[in-house]
């Protein structure tokens, strides 16, 4: 796929920007960063290209009231930290896009808003609606709620679902590196750009930067994982040096910089992508080759007869693991059973079940409209 092709047909933009692009490597947001950041994405905007912003840096706007030096270790000192800062934060985008007649507005969102159904759309209710009203969303976790079971561990991740979300043409993640390289360019000397990455791809097989720093907690392993959730999701992805001139409206236009991530060929629909990377499994079914190969080449559904046991307790209703016989997850669906029925009617025909459980909710344990096969993960 052609860049500059690709780039003629980005209407819909969501661009996520790091800690240590806003502070240019200091331990407090610059103000010259995020006024170049609005300059930029105003005229984007003025180009009729549709932008949300997933931004970091309420953590650090917090450190910098709180006069400290480093960043916090503890989930309540994190969530103090982003209190203070997140006001803080807008204040500044909002007194950075003024000049240029854009109202911004703030979105908080949880890893819980992603996995729920119901909050999820309407997550995509309201940013679609903001921007039909030419409001820029600036989106950022809710690190003031967020523990380490809700929390998405960094806005790179979170900015691949929301490229998802908002059927997205194109994600650009900023960073404070030129893009991905086959080695540490900081020290080894034969360090080479990647320029183009075709995906599928396994995460694994490129050099990637520390995921912590003294400004943030991401880093290239992170925006890796975020292309290959993007780019599964139809979604090509960018990574480029956010602290280079002029960067946002250099790629958009075409120009060759950083690392593009090419999407997969095949679009899912928008249900079976939040099934396939805004949802967090409660449990497994583990299923024989046979229903492996029915599910995977031959779009079929799950019954109990290729059912060989399950894993952890879940409801009906649930999103649910499917692994192989070898325990790897290879789908996920939303189950009509219970843990505890499955167990009841695995192995047995669609025919059955009335019989062993006095009852039928369905012939299928999982329908194959509510089913979704994985691509390469990590």
């Amino acid at each position: 796929m052609d860049r500059a092709e690709l780039c003629k047909h980005v209407r819909r933009l969501v661009v996520k920007v790091g800690s240590g692009v806003l502070s240019r490597g200091t331990l407090c947001l610059q103000p010259e960063s995020i006024q170049g950041l609005a300059k930029q994405i105003a005229s984007l905007m003025a180009q009729g290209v549709q932008t949300l912003l997933v931004s970091s840096g309420a953590v650090m706007a917090g450190m910098e009231r709180l006069e400290r030096t480093e960043r916090p270790r503890s989930i309540p000192v994190k969530q103090a930290a982003a209190a203070i800062g997140q006001s803080v934060l807008m204040a500044r985008y909002e007194e950075a896009f003024a000049p240029f007649g854009i109202k911004v507005a703030q979105i908080l969102l949880t890893q819980e808003d992603m996995r729920d159904r119901v909050r999820y759309l309407n997550a995509r209710n309201t940013l679609f609606t903001l921007l039909g009203l030419g409001v820029l969303p600036i989106v950022n976790e809710n690190d003031t709620v967020a523990v380490e079971e809700i929390k998405f561990g960094d806005n790179d991740i979170l900015s691949a679902l929301v490229a998802s979300l908002v059927d997205a043409d194109l994600l650009v993640m900023l960073t404070d590196q030129e893009g991905l390289y086959t080695a540490d360019p900081r020290t080894d000397p034969g360090a080479q750009l990647v320029p183009v990455i075709s995906s599928p791809f396994t995460p694994d097989a490129f050099w990637a930067s520390p995921t912590q720093t003294l400004t943030g907690i991401g880093g290239m392993a992170s925006k890796i994982e975020a292309a290959r959730l993007a780019t599964a999701s139809h979604v090509p992805t960018m990574v480029a040096n956010g602290l280079t001139s002029d960067i946002l409206v250099r790629l958009v236009a075409g120009e060759s910089l950083g690392t593009l991530f090419l999407p997969q060929a095949a679009k899912m629909g928008g249900r079976k992508r939040w099934l396939a990377f805004a949802t967090r499994p409660k449990g497994g079914i583990q299923v024989d080759e046979g229903a492996k190969q029915a599910l995977t080449h031959q779009g079929r559904s799950l019954l109990p007869s290729g059912v060989r046991g399950t894993v952890k307790a879940f409801h009906a209703g649930d999103v649910v693991s499917i692994l192989g016989v070898e325990g790897q997850e290879f789908a996920r669906g939303l189950v009509n059973y219970s843990a505890e029925e499955v167990e009841r009617i695995k192995g047995r025909r669609s025919s059955e079940i009335e019989q062993v459980l006095g009852y039928k909710h369905s012939d299928e344990v999982i329908h194959r409209n509510n089913l979704v096969i994985l691509g390469v993960r990590k």
